[in-house]
């Protein structure tokens, strides 16, 4: 409803708002709109408060504003006063007489610091003057009944800007939002929208760029002083209009407000509690500032009445308490000269990592969603709580954080956040993996059971997690093959080589990645096997729901073992069904959905990725979601269940998610869709996929990824009739499939290589005009590698569609050249080469 509107439905209309919000001048707007209409037929009348020192000549001073006095009213030490009347004491009386038979409209402006005497004012023209509706602008309500309150929100950002626009374009000619969006939208969003900022800011703009002015608003009140001579003082400034504000407050009230400055996005009313009271030892705030954590919620409901704190209500469905950038920094001002910083940024700290480690556990359960949200919601605070453990060098509260919020990085793919925090607080205290490696004490409890000071044994334990933790958060996987990555890993592993209990849990269990990063895959079996045993000795059950999913993906990739990926995978899902964790569900479904795959039963697994899919929608894990919908895609197209084309815009459709945040996830989205427009004739747009998959990788420099890359590239140069620029990638690509991650992870790899080998030789350049004798040479290579290829292929892992296109096209085009006699001939003679025989033909 239109404030006009508001002004025909109630009597008394409050726009609240705070300092700078435009509260003013949209009563203003209001009232020459109701003029022009002629609603009120006695006329639309002003009266200006902010001028006003004492509260008991408020009606004086809006008799003045009617013209209902004669008398001169002038500013005096105490206040207004009504020179020579001996009538005002009973001033309110007579405005009520002067207003009664009048249809009208009466505009207060600036109540706030006499809001009690307006209040009055207001309430006796309610129940006196029938005709009279009452538009009041404050920072906050007046509290008289049939009050209706309309917020003035902060500019919306389109209007923001054009402002912006407007007022910098009269500062200095030829200013244009256009020539720096970014910067002007960044000035409009950190002055929180509020017109009276953005006019001073705009008036700097004589001076600055806007990204000069956008760098400088940390020092906001000492930069934006050049407001119009004509306004009243306090909006002159910007710290003026603060100052207004905090100097109606009463002391509690500004101990509260400067306390909330430590937050960082806004925080719910029992952490405001714990936070902004006195804390332990009351006695050090003086009497008159003194907080107790009860009276946090009564002053919180003040400071948002005076519109200095921003009330909003969150998805969780509790209400949230937060500053506008602007009275956060005077606030932070604030709090400094009280001199109250540090045991604020405590209590902040403590609060955040009782949050961070009592929430951890509940990860792994049905309250799994919900806090999920919960931390999600204070991710903000969470990181200055870590941000202020290592700038004091607390090394204890880092490692605690680090390892509560290290599930809730990996569940909502937070791997930035990991990385960086891990890096920085295993910096803190001495590398446990140095040699001579030290084992582990056998630990039977978390790190993070109970809050700071740790024994000395779980602060071992914890500086060993927290470098797990930094291991598996690594960006740059170039590093594992380092020497120095090597003899890391290497400690990782003998530290807890006899099987601690400590590797069935979080973050324990990563040192099977650093086994699976050395190529020990012995150890890395038995490693496996030993967790699986040890977490049912000691009864770990959603660390052997876990457990089993990780070995389920590792036998799903070992030739011979999908029978044991399959019992561990069902197992899996049985148990985190059973607990109610629905990330768990998903991934034993994946596990379930990557074994389907491998024996080539595409509906089912489409069946897995499709639960899976929904589990992970149901706690908002968005990390899994895209690679989970790009295997769903393939799956489905697979089956036959959808079209190419449907598949494809699925594919896109995952990738467009996944590339707002998971790279991993766009890459194998990515992979898949060139694979696919390839097949339907588009090479160059695939080609062109590729090589961004390339860039992609080289950063990564997984040899795998080159690999795999170097195989797809030679496709694809076939596929173009360049079968000559094909054999080179292809002879690279086999050169590296030697190393131990591609060994484990994709065992098919060297075989899928040969097989695009028989088909490049398949289709020799020059193709019909080639010679004769040459043309026979390169099919009975095609047809050697075909037989080395298929005799080289797992068992249990068939060929999927691309493979035996290729197979049935290589096939075709041999036996055409050689006649089926010599081509079977020649196909068996390739099935008994050596892989490095068959690699020699290529």
């Amino acid at each position: 409803m239109s404030i006009g509107g508001e002004l025909r439905a109630h009597r008394l209309v409050t726009l609240l708002g705070p300092g700078g919000a435009g509260k003013t001048r949209l009563s203003l707007e209001a009232a020459e709109a109701a003029a022009a209409h002629g609603v009120w037929s006695d006329g639309v009348w002003f009266a200006e408060l902010a001028p006003v020192d004492d509260p008991g000549t408020v009606p004086e001073a809006v008799l003045t504003a009617l013209g209902g006095r004669e008398t001169v009213v002038r500013t005096t030490a105490d206040g207004l006063r009504a020179a020579g009347d001996a009538s005002a004491t009973d001033s309110l009386a007579r405005l009520a007489e002067h207003c009664a038979q009048r249809r009208m409209l009466l505009v207060l402006d600036n109540c706030e610091h006499v809001v009690d005497a307006a209040a009055r004012l207001a309430e006796t023209l309610l129940a006196h003057c029938p005709g009279v509706t009452v538009l009041a602008t404050s920072r906050e309500p007046l509290g008289v009944p049939g009050e209706a309150v309309r917020p003035v929100e902060p500019l919306p950002d389109t209007v923001a800007l054009r402002l912006l626009a407007d007022r910098g374009a009269a500062a200095r000619t030829g200013f244009r939002v256009e020539d720096d969006p970014e910067a002007c939208a960044e000035i409009c969003r950190r002055l929180d929208g509020l017109p009276l900022a953005i006019e001073l800011a705009a008036a700097r703009l004589r001076m600055l760029t806007p990204r000069g002015l956008a760098d400088r608003l940390d020092d906001r009140f000492r930069l934006l002083t050049s407001g119009s001579r004509t306004v009243l003082p306090r909006q002159q400034t910007l710290r003026a209009v603060v100052d207004w504000s905090w100097d109606l407050l009463d002391r509690p009230e500004r101990a509260v407000l400067r306390r909330l400055s430590v937050f960082s996005g806004g925080c719910d009313l029992a952490i405001a509690e714990e936070v902004c009271g006195d804390g332990p030892d009351p006695a050090a705030a003086p009497a008159a500032d003194a907080v107790g954590a009860r009276d946090v919620a009564a002053l919180l409901g003040s400071l948002v009445d005076k519109s200095l704190v921003v009330a909003e209500p969150a998805a969780c469905g509790e209400m949230r308490y937060r500053l506008l950038e602007t009275v956060g920094e005077y606030a932070a001002e604030r709090l400094d000269e009280a001199g109250e910083r540090a045991g604020a940024e405590h209590r902040h700290l403590v609060a955040f990592r009782e949050l961070a480690r009592t929430g951890d556990p509940l990860l792994r359960g049905p309250a799994q969603g919900v806090w999920l949200e919960r931390l999600e919601l204070e991710h903000d605070n969470l990181r200055t709580a870590l941000r202020r453990a290592v700038a004091a060098e607390d090394e204890q509260e880092a490692l605690c954080l680090v390892l509560s919020m290290g599930w809730f990085w990996q569940l909502r793919d937070h791997r930035a956040d990991a990385a960086h925090w891990a890096e920085a607080v295993a910096a803190m205290g001495p590398d446990p993996f140095a040699e001579p490696v030290v084992p582990a004490t056998p630990l039977y409890v978390t790190c993070t059971e109970r809050p700071p000071p740790m024994p000395p044994e779980v602060l071992a334990e914890a500086r060993r997690g927290v470098h797990l933790t930094q291991l598996v958060s690594m960006a740059d996987m170039a590093v594992v093959q380092s020497p120095e990555t090597q003899r890391r890993l290497r400690g990782m592993a003998a530290a807890y080589a006899d099987g601690q209990p400590q590797i069935c849990r979080v973050p324990g269990f990563i040192v099977f990645f650093a086994i699976l990063m050395t190529g020990d895959f012995e150890t890395l079996y038995g490693t496996l096997d030993t967790m699986v045993t040890r977490c049912r000795e000691l009864g770990y059950e959603w660390e052997l729901g876990h457990v089993l999913q990780l070995r389920s993906k590792i036998f799903n990739d070992h030739p011979g073992g999908l029978d044991q990926a399959t019992e561990d995978s069902e197992e899996s899902v049985r148990i985190f069904r059973r607990l109610g964790d629905s990330w768990g569900v998903a991934e034993g479904l994946t596990g379930l959905g990557e074994v389907h795959e491998r024996r080539g039963q595409f509906d089912l697994a489409a069946e897995d990725y499709r639960e899976a899919v929904e589990q992970v929608r149901e706690i908002g894990s968005t990390g899994q979601l895209p690679a989970l919908r790009a295997r769903l895609a393939g799956a489905l197209v697979e089956a036959g269940a959808v079209g190419e084309e449907e598949g494809e815009q699925m594919l896109r459709d995952a990738i467009g998610e996944a590339e707002q945040g998971n790279t991993d996830a766009a890459i194998f989205g990515r992979l898949q869709l060139g694979v696919r427009i390839a097949r339907t004739g588009r090479t160059a747009e695939a080609r062109e996929i590729f090589e961004e998959l390339v860039a992609d990788f080289g950063i990564r420099s997984v040899v795998m990824f080159q690999s795999l890359m170097c195989g797809q590239m030679a496709w694809l140069d076939t596929l173009d009739g360049r079968p000559a620029d094909a054999l080179p990638r292809l002879r690279e690509a086999l050169s590296l499939t030697g190393d131990p991650l591609s060994t484990l992870a994709v065992p098919q790899l060297p075989m899928t290589h040969l097989l695009f080998s028989a088909f490049a030789h398949a289709a020799p350049a020059g193709g019909e005009h080639a010679e004769p004798a040459d043309r026979e040479g390169h099919a009975l290579r095609a047809a050697r590698l075909l037989g080395a290829a298929e005799a080289l292929r797992p068992a249990d892992l068939p060929p999927h569609s691309v493979e035996r296109e290729v197979s049935d096209r290589t096939a075709a085009a041999a036996r055409e050249v050689l006649g089926d006699g010599a081509y079977e001939r020649a196909y068996a003679e390739g099935g008994g080469l050596t892989l490095e025989e068959a690699t020699a033909l290529v």
